[in-house]
């Protein structure tokens, strides 16, 4: 049975979860339970699970179309996927997890 780590995400990962978060409760759009859920936990910097990192990895894998959005990345008026992007932890979301899932892939 493969060892669980412990995946604390870095304060980078969780300020971005929070920025989404506000984002969404001002905007009234962007993301799903799912992705509200996680931002949560990573916002107050749970320890996650192998599969929670995995997940993460293949979320950002499929939603990297999201950034050619128009308003993507726009605090003003951001896209849906934006905001979306950023409950998931935004690009420091992506780097952690891929980072992570390489190694418990090796």
């Amino acid at each position: 049975m493969a060892k669980t780590t412990d995946h604390v995400p870095p304060k980078a990962v969780a300020d971005a979860a929070e920025k989404g978060l506000d984002l969404r409760a001002k905007f009234k759009r962007g993301g799903t339970d799912v992705g509200v859920a996680r931002a949560r936990d990573l916002k107050n910097r749970k320890s996650l699970s192998d599969d929670t990192v995995k997940r993460m990895a293949s979320y950002f894998a499929r939603h990297k179309v999201d950034k050619r959005a128009k308003n993507f990345g726009d605090d003003d008026n951001p896209s849906a996927g934006y905001v979306a992007w950023l409950l998931w932890g935004g690009e420091a979301g992506k780097d952690w997890a891929e980072k992570e899932k390489k190694a418990l892939d090796a």
